[in-house]
């Protein structure tokens, strides 16, 4: 057999859930609620929707490769965009979902030996691209639930390349706001690339949330957005970076040519133009968190307030075991830690299938 190098081997591969269909058949269960990868339970734009009937009905020609360039999605982007920050297309990427562009930005601009600060816990894909490339992670622990920023500028080196900053966070759901992230950056030097994860920009509600698009010119700061959760295109993969031209030149090298399917573009392209499907699925997370946070008060857990679509409740006692139980029920959550679980933002029924789960055990 072939080996790979060393700090590939010692990888731990991301494991994705189940299938529904496959743990009803295993456990002898129908009508499970999937409340674990934080998807829009609303699911896509129905004009989203709309545009990929049409074209596959009217004028289908996936026998041609995909618009390369991104031209009309990049160009909508800068338009949707302009209210916070006037872009160019030449400051925009496209990726397959977000993950491809950290991916890339990994292996752009870090290389065996090299740095990346992040905190912990965080996205557990920061870590794997590191080291894929054979760098170190330098995880620093939260504080609050949010990063400690100031200790994660303390963590840099000269061999730092990269820092990581989920805002907010994955898997906690807080934030870290204007003051605090502008005092950050003023402390990172001129050769380290933050790469700033808004995956879940779209429900953040504090207005001490920080604008980093006012930042990305004068600092070097990668944004990454995405379509997967707000938009509810997460079976697409398509998310965007926003940059200086100069880090854009270099990641552009080596992003594929095609890297952005037709129909993603399509869809994405749709669904940013239906504000009203958006202004519903804001507005169903929020009623759902402002359910869940009084019934598990009731319940007597503790949970964390989330700007996100996802609440993390630490438990006092074994998250597998809870999982599992929550399973044989037909609800499918995330555990995130020996007593630690995440818990989607779903429909009503779907969250209150959640809770009745929860008070039955």
């Amino acid at each position: 057999m072939i080996k790979p190098r060393d700090y590939v081997a010692q990888i731990k591969p991301y494991v994705p859930g189940k299938p529904i269909a496959e743990i009803e058949r295993e456990l002898g269960i129908k009508g499970s609620v999937k409340l674990a990868s934080n998807e829009n339970p609303l699911g896509p734009s129905p004009k989203a929707l709309e545009a990929l009937k049409n074209y596959l009905a009217k004028r289908c020609d996936l026998h041609r490769y995909p618009e390369g360039s991104g031209y009309y999605l990049k160009n909508a982007l800068v338009e949707k965009l302009s209210k916070s920050v006037s872009l160019t297309p030449e400051e925009l990427i496209l990726g397959n979902g977000s993950n491809e562009l950290l991916d890339i930005a990994v292996r752009t601009f870090m290389g065996q030996g090299d740095e990346a600060v992040m905190a912990k816990p965080s996205f557990v894909v920061y870590s794997m691209s590191v080291q894929s490339v054979g760098g170190k992670s330098i995880e620093i622990p939260l504080e609050g639930y949010r990063h400690n920023l100031p200790a994660m500028a303390d963590a840099i080196t000269p061999k730092t390349k990269m820092i990581f900053v989920a805002n907010p966070n994955n898997p906690t759901g807080a934030i870290n706001g204007k003051n605090e992230f502008d005092a950050f950056m003023a402390m990172v030097p001129e050769g380290v690339l933050v790469v700033v994860d808004e995956a879940y920009f779209e429900y953040v509600k504090d207005q001490a949330y920080p604008d980093t698009l006012q930042s990305v010119r004068s600092r070097n700061i990668l944004v990454l957005r995405t379509f997967s959760k707000a938009y509810g295109l997460a079976g697409l993969r398509i998310g965007y970076g926003i940059a200086k031209k100069e880090i854009l030149l270099e990641m552009n090298k080596i992003r594929a040519p095609f890297n952005t399917n037709t129909m993603a573009q399509m869809a994405a392209l749709s669904a940013l133009a239906d504000t009203e499907h958006l202004q519903k699925s804001l507005a169903v997370n929020e009623e759902g968190k402002q359910y869940l946070y009084k019934e598990l008060a009731a319940l007597g857990l503790k949970y964390v307030p989330t700007e996100a679509n996802f609440i993390y409740i630490p438990l006092e006692v074994e998250a597998k075991g809870l999982n599992d139980a929550l399973l044989r029920k037909g609800v499918i959550i995330r555990p995130m830690g020996p007593r630690e679980i995440r818990v989607t933002i779903g429909l009503p029924e779907e969250n209150r299938r959640f809770i009745a789960a929860l008070k039955s055990l």
